[in-house]
């Protein structure tokens, strides 16, 4: 695409970050707009009536009358719209259903993707995360290249014609306006492939192909697959050999603490950047605004999501109480809760999140719900691991590609421990050090288990079990879950994933 282009999607973006600075100045009158044109446009469905949309005056009333809400509760709605009924959770027909990308052997969990909210949500917040970079980088030139898509896929729901079901990735690339395809590769019909592994050897392939790419995006821990595999193919030494134009990196779904040391390698120079994104199934809820990755995520205030938090003393309650956005504070962990043009109403997704800022809201993803290891009071959580396993890797100079944690329990004397099964892309020169490291680096981010840990009185030291390389990879193939937006599970307060990945070595 030409400099003409890039320009006029330049003008554009200004436009929509003055919108994006209007509701970061005016966040509670932002969600206040977003609540009322929701409950407005449900009252006519069978949700909305059963709830009495239509004499509810404010969002105190809101939160007394619908309970906090998990995926159960919605399931006979959403099998009956995707069997072609309307207007149940919200008005009219709903064709797109995204599969919620999780790694157990439960039963999949599809949440609907109305047409406003794929427009007003996910592809706005698309916009809003360009618009922000373009704000804070002048010489921004993602329209006048290429950028490269990596998608799930789509496939035709068999009880019903019309239903599609897939990667919520994959149903906005199936959408992307005719205008926008030149500059997108692969192929609509690369990008929505099935078979991964067949997708990662065409993506490579066109890769290389195409040098003037300057942007793409996706979880990290399968970049690393694809961008490792281009390398292979080219016989290069890093990537910016094969895009000298490269300049943005999107990267969501996992922290990437983890993989910056080879994300660092792979982009040499320090021209690039890496903007984290909180794309999730249910929504695009927030997007990095400022160039230090520390800051946190600015929270998306006005693209059809009305948001509540639940404080942790709350998660395991029966009648949960949900918090406004005016009333958390920063550093608390809180499980999201939204109302969402979806027709999620106060729907718990299970992430967990810290405030960085509140003027503006900003967020980290600290974890989820069902994601932590507390079998002793340790209460253990994703960022906190993350933190530590980051550390542990920058003084050894050791590459990790992926972890899994989980409780080792109390047995006769013995004490319990957390057991960390972890593939290194480069090995420690000294694992006993580098365990010892991790361990002390954990111990530091988080009293509770260091208290636990004092004298090995609870706790004894953490234990590092290498895997061979491939193993994840492996076992997500053979539950069905490899590429895409699917990922290993970092932590559990349970040994079913790690059972099932030892079984595998046996």
């Amino acid at each position: 695409m030409s400099s003409w282009v890039n320009t006029a999607f330049r003008i554009y973006l200004r436009q929509r970050y003055r919108q994006i600075a209007r509701f970061m100045a005016n966040p509670e009158e932002a969600q206040q707009a977003i609540w009322r044109q929701l409950i407005q446009t449900a009252r006519v469905t069978a949700w909305g009536k059963q709830y009495a949309y239509h004499s509810i005056r404010n969002e105190e009333e809101y939160a007394r009358r619908v309970p906090v809400q998990d995926y159960e509760r919605f399931r006979p709605y959403i099998g009956r719209m995707m069997h072609g009924e309307r207007d149940l959770l919200w008005p009219g027909l709903t064709r797109y259903f995204a599969k919620s990308s999780g790694t157990t052997g439960e039963r999949s969990k599809y949440i609907p993707v109305t047409g406003i909210n794929l427009r007003e949500c996910h592809i706005m917040g698309g916009r809003d995360a360009m618009a922000m970079f373009y704000a804070r980088r002048p010489d921004a030139a993602i329209f006048a290249h290429r950028a490269m898509i990596m998608g799930g896929s789509l496939s035709p729901f068999a009880a019903h014609r019309g239903t599609v079901v897939g990667d919520v990735s994959a149903i906005m690339i199936d959408q992307i306006p005719f205008f926008a395809r030149p500059q997108l590769f692969p192929d609509v019909e690369t990008a929505l492939l099935a078979d991964w592994e067949e997708k990662l050897d065409r993506l490579a392939v066109a890769g290389i192909r195409h040098a003037d790419v300057v942007m793409t995006g996706g979880v990290p821990t399968w970049t690393v697959v694809l961008f490792r595999r281009m390398l292979e193919m080219s016989g290069r030494s890093h990537i910016e050999e094969i895009w000298p134009e490269f300049q943005l990196y999107v990267h969501g779904g996992v922290s990437f603490r983890p993989y910056r040391r080879q994300f660092a390698e792979f982009f040499p120079s320090g021209r690039v950047e890496y903007q984290e994104v909180y794309n999730a199934t249910e929504g695009y809820f927030a997007a990095q605004d400022l160039a230090d990755a520390d800051s946190g995520m600015l929270l998306l205030l006005s693209n059809g999501i009305y948001y509540e938090f639940l404080p942790v003393e709350e998660w395991a309650s029966e009648q949960p109480r949900a918090i406004p956005l005016r009333a958390v504070e920063l550093g608390r962990h809180y499980a999201i809760v939204i109302s969402t043009n979806a027709g999620l109403w106060r729907y718990m997704p299970g992430d967990t999140v810290q405030f960085t800022s509140l003027r503006p809201y900003r967020i980290v993803v600290s974890g989820r719900t069902k994601a932590f290891v507390n079998a002793f009071g340790e209460e253990v959580m994703v960022d906190n691991t993350d933190k530590a396993l980051a550390a542990a890797c920058r003084e050894t100079g050791a590459v990790v590609s992926d972890y899994t944690v989980a409780p080792v329990f109390l047995e006769g004397e013995d004490r319990g421990g957390h057991e960390w099964l972890v593939e290194f892309e480069r090995m420690p020169a000294d694992m006993e050090q580098f365990s010892d490291l991790l361990d002390r680096q954990l111990q530091q981010i988080n009293s509770d288990y260091e208290a636990k840990r004092y004298k090995n009185l609870a706790l004894e030291r953490l234990k590092v079990r290498v895997l061979p390389g491939g193993t994840f990879h492996k076992w997500l193939r053979i539950k069905g879950k490899l590429g895409g937006q699917h990922k290993v599970p970092r932590l559990a307060n349970h040994r079913g994933y790690v059972e099932e990945i030892l079984e595998l070595l046996r």
